[in-house]
Order: structure tokens, then C-alpha cells, then sequence
């Protein structure tokens, strides 16, 4: 299959408009439609519906498989370019939220850093495509379990740090004098859902067997003081690392006791590292 039809196609499909994608893709509408066609013939199946542009049922299976073959792709190239090309002397670290502790902190190079935080998803593929030289990626795991990450790439990872998690409760909560919680009682409370801000709710329902956990408020940003000051509104419950749960005004951090399950964060990279990228996962390393 060839790619350049591939990301033709997947271009017109997000934006219903053969015009609109040849002007986003640098091609004539001519050419948008021509690519259409041959990746049609090449696949023996309408793709897309004419008026209105829409995907057919295999044009939709199509596009399942385009975003990780486009993005594999992606990562090839960036891999090999990374690997040709002369030692950069600065640093591109994507993290989500709450990976970014105190250790790592430690170990960044005094200039010439650019950090992007990012959806804890999109981490891996910020390395794998270049865009990043190193991640920090976090979850909740068993103790001394690795994360489970997106397949994009060959990528290397290993743990960097745990820490105990904590619920987040209003201090005028009938909880929040309690010195610890089992997390399978708080399965049918309040929840707010900030996949990239706190512990996913879906890591918390993996935890529980799988139920539970509704969420009360959707929160889609990644900024850890707006969820807190949500939580402290009594908005809805959240689960966060200790250090960044505790000490949060009008809240209460209560540590989770059952199951055991810890805040894991792992650094990820690609390829042979050099100059500050090196140094860094170097410093981050597993002890002996």
C-alpha cells in the first residue's frame, strides 16, 4: 500500500472534503482525487462516499489501521535521521503531568532544555517520531510492574520511581479523617475523569476488576492545580501520587491501602542516545 495515498486518504476522511485536503496536502483536487481512486483499485473497495464525503464501513477498517502504519512510519524515519545526524547539545523531554518528580528534576541540564507536557498516550509517540528525545510516562501498576505502553515503535524503557497513591477528598468529606482507603469501596463515589491530569479512571477500574469508578466531570487538560481546585470544590474524587496530592488547601490526601498499587513512572527513548538526552537517562538509571 502505498503511503503517500495512505495519508491522502486518512487527510480527506478527517476533513470531509476532497478541496479542503488538497489544500492542507499541497495538491490539486485533481490529484486528491486520483489518489482516492488508485487506492480504491489497489484495495478493490470504495473508501469514501462522494456527497457527503464520508467513509465507507471498509473505508472506517481502513482508517483503523492508517494511524499506526502512518505512524510507524514516522517513527522509521526519525529513527534513522536521529542516527545520521550530528549531536544536538540540547534536550526535548515529553512527560505527562505527573511524571515529572522530584529525581528527574534533579537531573536536567541547567540550559538548553525544552519541555512539553503532553497526554500521557502521546508520550511514546513524541519519542518514536523524534518530536522528543526522551519521555517520562506514568501509571498505576503493581509494585515492581512495568507500564503497559502503546506499540509504536522499538522503544526502550525502565522504571524511574514509585510512590504511594492518594485519594483526593474534600476536607468536609465523610472520609476524610480516615487514615486509609480500600480502593473497591470507592467504586460507586464521584469521580472526576482527567485522563492526563491524574491517575486514569481506567487504571482504577483495571485495579477494581474492571467496574466501578463513574465519572462526575470530565476534565480534558493537564494542568494538576485546576483538577486539585476541582476536587477541593467537591467536584469529584481523584487519585494522585502522594507528593502531589499532599499539602493541596481545602483537601485531604488519604493513602490507598488495598489493592497494593503504586504511581510507576518509566523513561522511554529510541535508538543510541547522545550529549544531554544520554547523560540525563544515565543519571535516571536503575541503581545497582
Amino acid at each position: 500500500m502505498d503511503p503517500h495515498l495512505l495519508r491522502t486518504y486518512v487527510t480527506v476522511a478527517r476533513l470531509a472534503s476532497f478541496s479542503e485536503a488538497a489544500r492542507e496536502l499541497g495538491y490539486t483536487q485533481s490529484a486528491v482525487s486520483q489518489h482516492i481512486a488508485a487506492l480504491e483499485q489497489d484495495l478493490g473497495a470504495p473508501l469514501l462516499t462522494r456527497r457527503p464525503v464520508a467513509p465507507t464501513a471498509a473505508g472506517e477498517r481502513l482508517l483503523e489501521h492508517a494511524g499506526p502504519l502512518l505512524l510507524r512510519l514516522d517513527a522509521a524515519r526519525a529513527d534513522v535521521v536521529r542516527m545520521a545526524a550530528a549531536p544536538d547539545h540540547g534536550l526535548t523531554l515529553a512527560t505527562a503531568a505527573t511524571a515529572l518528580g522530584p529525581r528527574a528534576l534533579a537531573v536536567l541540564p541547567a540550559s538548553g532544555v525544552t519541555l512539553r507536557v503532553l497526554p500521557r498516550d502521546e508520550v511514546p509517540a513524541a519519542v518514536a517520531t523524534g518530536t522528543a528525545d526522551l519521555g517520562l510516562v506514568d501509571g498505576l501498576a503493581a509494585p515492581s510492574d512495568p507500564l503497559r505502553l502503546p506499540d509504536v515503535a522499538p522503544l526502550t524503557t525502565y522504571g524511574v520511581g514509585e510512590e504511594p497513591v492518594c485519594v483526593l477528598l474534600p476536607d468536609s468529606h465523610p472520609l476524610a479523617r480516615r487514615t486509609a482507603l480500600r480502593l473497591g469501596d470507592l467504586a460507586d463515589a464521584r469521580w472526576l475523569d482527567a485522563p492526563d491530569a491524574a491517575l486514569p479512571l481506567a487504571h482504577l477500574r483495571a485495579a477494581n476488576g474492571g467496574h466501578g469508578f463513574r465519572s462526575a466531570l470530565r476534565y480534558e487538560g493537564t494542568d494538576v492545580r485546576a483538577l486539585t481546585a476541582l476536587a477541593a470544590a467537591g467536584h469529584g474524587l481523584t487519585l494522585l501520587p502522594r507528593p502531589v496530592a499532599t499539602g493541596v488547601p481545602g483537601t485531604i490526601a488519604v493513602p490507598v491501602t488495598e489493592p497494593r498499587v503504586v504511581h510507576r513512572t518509566e523513561l522511554v527513548y529510541a535508538g543510541a542516545l547522545g550529549g544531554a538526552a544520554s547523560a540525563v537517562a544515565k543519571a535516571l538509571a536503575p541503581r545497582a
